[in-house]
């Protein structure tokens, strides 16, 4: 008889490797050879811009400082690392059900009918083995999607962080950028008021006519008006970056200004291949594929019978004192199985759903990739744009500058009218100003090529 128990149950063990379902395969994608408008490199680079750590791209120390913090105490964070937490819980639950089930058992009757009194009785006292055999692998699959889901969590709260790096650095370099476009409206001010300081000197010794003094006035009111309204977006950016950092808002401290801040002029991207592997929110996707893919393997796993078994070994007894003296052992193994037969189906609905889900997480993931080559071509092209802009900024700035200094000089010589002072002026002045937005424009640009391509989110 032991024989033939033995050999049933290494039969069920053979059988219960079996795994319905498909097996996880990385779906083929297009990638291309080589990043759209990708640098031509002189030299081979010593490490790929998405390889180096988040502090060797971003070398302001305050901005440095501010990431730190925000990576310790901001709620983003640490909301996706309790959801890290949650999932590797759940994994655990799931995998329990692959195991066999161990649970102690004792039932003690007392009955008292007077006058006759009785003593306490045991029916039965013993241990109780419960397991269901994994035959078609519903159990395996479904905790190879618990762990898939784990990963997905992982890659969710890398995501997190590098977003989380890229806006504090974003907003740090917006804040400077709105610094020095306050410097040069108080610049600008101090210069229009003495401009109407003069003017209304000339103006009083009857040399320069009214109208030259009201539109010397209307300069300084628009640069005070610019001030105010500068005045209003360093304190909302200052509050911005307060949230990120985990903080209630108030004052942000500065390092560099924004056009000391170091940045390569040249980006080395490396392989677009690599993207599939470094971007957390590709390899995310990617795992939600996975969960997707294992959950048809166990959706496919109801067609076939459960093989529920179950095994007991305890005593039993009449009365507690027969018990202690010696109970009689009791046995039993049982085994079945059970197979619905109909449920107005549900059981094919659920297949149907599972597969379509999966194809639904494969078109995401697809377009994931896809999108991720897009951001980084946006964001190549930006950046050399928007550098190129800057530096054609900066020159046209300085030939303003130079325009506004001999028109001055002119109109003191009487050789040119206030009208012309005022144009260059406000040219000048109107260049410089969005030649510090061009600055922010170039370094926004250096921020969102380093996400695009996946860096930063590495401990």
């Amino acid at each position: 008889m032991t024989k033939y128990v033995s050999l049933t149950v290494t039969i069920l063990l053979l059988l219960s490797g079996c795994t319905v379902g498909p097996n996880y395969k990385r779906p083929a994608v297009s990638v291309p050879d080589a990043y759209r408008s990708a640098p031509t490199l002189t030299s081979p680079p010593a490490e790929d811009f998405a390889e180096m750590q988040w502090w060797t791209v971003f070398q302001d120390p305050v901005l440095q400082s501010l990431i730190k913090e925000a990576l310790t105490n901001n709620y983003d964070i640490r909301i996706a690392a309790n959801r890290v937490v949650q999932a590797r819980d759940q994994l655990g639950i799931t995998r329990a059900n692959q195991l066999p089930s161990l649970s102690g058992f004792a039932e003690v009757n007392y009955q008292r009918v007077p006058p006759v009194r009785s003593d306490p009785t045991i029916d039965s006292a013993g241990l109780q083995l419960s397991w269901i055999l994994d035959f078609w692998g519903q159990y395996r699959r479904a905790t190879e999607a618990a762990r898939a889901t784990l990963l997905s969590t992982q890659y969710a709260q890398n995501t997190v962080r590098l977003t989380l790096i890229s806006n504090v650095a974003a907003d740090y370099f917006q804040l400077r950028a709105f610094d020095q476009e306050m410097d040069s409206s108080q610049r600008i001010l101090r210069a229009n008021q003495e401009t109407l300081r003069i003017t209304t000197i000339s103006v009083d010794g009857g040399i320069s006519p009214i109208t030259d003094q009201l539109q010397a006035q209307l300069l300084v009111q628009q640069a005070q008006a610019q001030i105010t309204q500068l005045e209003e977006s360093i304190a909302q950016e200052e509050n911005i970056i307060s949230i990120l950092l985990g903080r209630n808002p108030g004052d942000i401290p500065r390092g560099l200004n924004l056009v000391e801040q170091p940045h390569f002029p040249d980006v080395p991207v490396g392989l677009p291949s690599a993207l599939l592997e470094r971007r957390p929110d590709v390899r995310e996707s990617e795992e939600a594929l996975a969960t997707a893919n294992a959950n048809v393997g166990v959706a496919k796993a109801a067609f076939f019978p459960q093989i529920p078994l179950t095994a007991s070994l305890g005593a039993s007894s009449t009365s507690l004192l027969s018990f202690l003296n010696g109970p009689a052992t009791v046995w039993s193994i049982a085994g079945e199985a059970v197979h619905p037969l109909y449920q107005g189906g549900k059981i094919t609905n659920t297949y149907r759903l599972a597969w379509a889900q999966r194809e639904a997480a494969e078109l995401a993931y697809r377009q994931t990739v896809q999108q991720a080559f897009g951001d980084v071509a946006n964001s190549l092209v930006g950046y050399s744009k928007s550098r190129a802009f800057r530096m054609k900024l900066e020159e046209q700035t300085a030939t303003y500058a130079e325009a506004a200094r001999l028109a001055n000089d002119r109109y003191r010589g009487g050789s040119t009218s206030f009208l012309e002072v005022l144009t260059t002026q406000q040219q000048y002045f109107t260049s410089e100003i969005q030649t510090a937005q061009a600055w922010f424009s170039e370094l926004q640009n250096y921020v969102q090529l380093y996400q695009a391509l996946g860096g930063g989110w590495q401990q």
